[in-house]
């Protein structure tokens, strides 16, 4: 009955010292992946600020073109506006003079 009790503490305490190892590796493989976690953020928010800072700078690029050929428009119309009133100011003074003139 003894060598029972005996056998029943020896499988007790390798049962505690199974749940104790089983512990210990529970808290180490939980720190592996937060670890890992912790890595992912980091490289995910790494990616994602550098996505964001290339679409930025493609964005302003687009911008830039947009504004520059808008410039380029509204210059070529000006001019365009200019050459035809040099072209027919006489001709408008004239219809304005007219037009006052006849009212």
């Amino acid at each position: 009955m003894e060598s029972i009790v005996e056998k029943l503490a020896e499988i007790e305490k390798t049962a505690e010292s199974i749940v104790e190892h089983a512990q210990a590796r529970k808290t180490e493989v939980e720190r592996e992946i937060q670890a890992k976690r912790d890595d992912f953020d980091r490289e995910l928010d790494a990616y994602t600020k550098a996505e964001l800072e290339k679409i930025r700078t493609q964005a302003e690029a687009q911008m830039d073109q947009v504004l520059e050929e808008q410039r380029i428009q509204n210059r070529s119309e000006i001019e365009r506006l200019n050459a035809e009133y040099e072209k027919n100011h006489t001709q408008y003074a004239r219809e304005i003079l007219k037009k006052i003139t006849e009212e």
